[in-house]
């Protein structure tokens, strides 16, 4: 029988035939390298959206506010990142990172809202 080796550190492996680590600290070392790169990607996204709801949320303290897009702009929202969008009845679109939302209206203007139970 031929002796089986770690994917991570290449030591002989004893036990299960299944077996492809020696131990739970090879296998997380070796999962972690694999999915660095993904991770890091998604981490700067979730930094991106965290920021967009911390602006919409200390700019929005009642609940529903109007602001002028260059507000936002200086403040350092990146309008192209958002976790859903909602579609009312009548047809109008509101953005939400998470919890806190906004819609365009007219004349670079937005309206800033917080997520309603009925809100999917």
């Amino acid at each position: 029988m031929e002796p089986r080796f770690c994917k991570e550190c290449q030591d002989v492996l004893r036990g299960r035939k299944d077996q492809k680590f020696c131990s739970d600290h090879c296998r997380n070392t070796f999962n972690n390298r694999l999915n660095e790169d993904a991770n890091a990607y998604i981490r700067r996204i979730n930094h991106i959206l965290k920021k967009n709801r911390r602006i919409l949320s200390s700019l929005n303290p009642e609940g529903k506010r109007t602001v002028d897009a260059i507000t936002l702009a200086e403040e350092g929202f990146n309008f192209h990142y958002y976790t859903n969008t909602y579609t009312t009845q009548k047809g109008q679109i509101y953005y939400f990172c998470y919890d806190e939302g906004y819609r365009k209206i007219e004349n670079d203007q937005y309206i800033l809202v917080q997520k309603q139970d009925y809100v999917r």
